[in-house]
């Protein structure tokens, strides 16, 4: 990797230090140019048009898709890749698409993010009961207790593959042997690992894989939800754009859903973020997704070595840097004697350092370790340096010193 020449895709680092990619990631150039491109040269609606443009918007939209899948290892024939605005509506449409009955089982973890509690305690309004395994206070789950959460009518177990909250890595594989031993659906939230390391859902032997382009470069209304062809899921939206055929044979009307990703699509997609995340896909191969993951292994080790070092600063989550099924770039700590906002406050105010503070969308991680106001959370990505680590951590030792 060549930082110099990765940052000159990213002005805005000239200004700030960004760690809070857990959150957003910052946005190339290239994939701005994409992007803009699409609005000046050729915009046009995908699917419905045999002009030039139209053909060109087609496209690019449709290999967008396909590049989404092979960085995931799920091209055809392993399954479809459909486009959404998010991991949160890439995971509602699984769970409002499967058809629930009453006594079926959801088994989900106690460190996700809120898009992948709710949308399983909502089912409970159709008889659908939830089971949520505990952690320990690193966020690590026992196995065991998973295993033995998917009791009799358990149909799918969902779980995120890194802790936007903790870091912690979980082990996604074991888990995938553990559902198809127990012939039990697997549902992956990748949200934070895909932008961060290498991903393959045949691999994890998953069902469905779920995850965000805001957070891999790409522009925000973009999201993925990968699944298996043989996974019935009924669409979320039905209407214009997926529709093969509407019969109304005497007043009888029914309708024909499109194969593959279009069927998921109703109306007109955000056809320029589609685009951008196809960029965005190119610009991190480009750079190479092992490569992006050593980098953050080692920025991550810097970070952690040297909060430990700081007295009055506790750190949450796995301690050590070292080892894919540790933890991932994402470190949550908390500065003795002050709320986490106004850590990151001082940190913005005084050092031009951007980090997130509060509960990250954890609450209920959040209310089990005890920590009412949260944590302070910097995350790192391909974009940062060892020097803005060490800016960091002299910000946070001068901090601890004035409390």
């Amino acid at each position: 990797m060549d930082e110099r020449e990765i940052r000159k895709d990213f002005p805005i680092l000239s200004e700030i230090i960004y760690l809070d990619s857990a959150s957003t990631s910052l946005t190339p150039e290239p994939v701005l140019e994409s992007v803009q491109s699409y609005y000046r040269s050729f915009k046009a609606n995908v699917g419905r048009g045999v002009y030039r443009t139209a053909q060109l918007a087609d496209q690019l939209y449709r290999a967008a898709h396909l590049k989404a899948a092979n960085l995931v290892g799920g091209a055809a024939p392993e399954g479809m890749t459909v486009f959404t605005r998010n991991t949160t509506e890439s995971i509602n449409i699984v769970a409002r698409g499967l058809k629930w009955k009453r006594g079926d089982r959801v088994v989900t973890t106690l460190i996700e993010h809120h898009s992948n509690i709710l949308p399983w305690i909502r089912l409970r309004e159709m008889g659908v009961e939830l089971q949520v395994v505990k952690p320990d206070r690193s966020g690590r789950l026992d196995l065991a207790d998973l295993e033995k959460a998917i009791k009799k009518g358990t149909r799918l177990v969902a779980a995120s593959q890194l802790s936007n909250a903790l870091g912690t890595v979980l082990p996604v594989k074991e888990i995938g042997k553990i559902c198809r031993d127990h012939d039990v659906a697997f549902l992956v939230d990748g949200a934070q690992s895909v932008p961060h390391m290498p991903v393959d859902v045949r691999e994890i032997g998953c069902d469905f894989l779920c995850f965000s382009g805001h957070k891999m470069l790409a522009p925000t209304g973009s999201g993925v939800l990968w699944m298996k062809n043989e996974v019935p899921v009924e669409p979320l939206l039905v209407g214009g754009g997926m529709v093969q055929d509407v019969g109304n044979d005497r007043d009888e009307f029914s309708y024909e859903v499109k194969p593959g990703y279009e069927g998921y699509e109703a109306g007109t997609p955000d056809i320029s973020a589609g685009i951008g995340l196809g960029s965005a896909v190119d610009y991190l191969a480009r750079v190479g997704v092992d490569e992006i993951h050593q980098h953050e292994q080692r920025l991550t080790a810097r970070l952690l070595d040297g909060l430990e070092g700081i007295k009055g600063v506790e750190v949450y989550g796995p301690k050590t840097g070292s080892g894919q099924e540790e933890r991932g770039g994402v470190v949550s700590f908390a500065v003795e004697g002050l709320l986490p906002h106004e850590v990151a406050m001082i940190l913005d105010q005084a050092s031009n350092i951007s980090v997130r503070s509060g509960h990250h969308c954890c609450i209920p991680l959040m209310k089990h370790l005890g920590l009412k106001y949260g944590t302070v959370r910097a995350s790192v990505y391909l974009y940062n340096t060892s020097e803005e680590i060490d800016k960091l951590l002299a910000a946070l030792e001068q901090i601890a010193r004035m409390v």
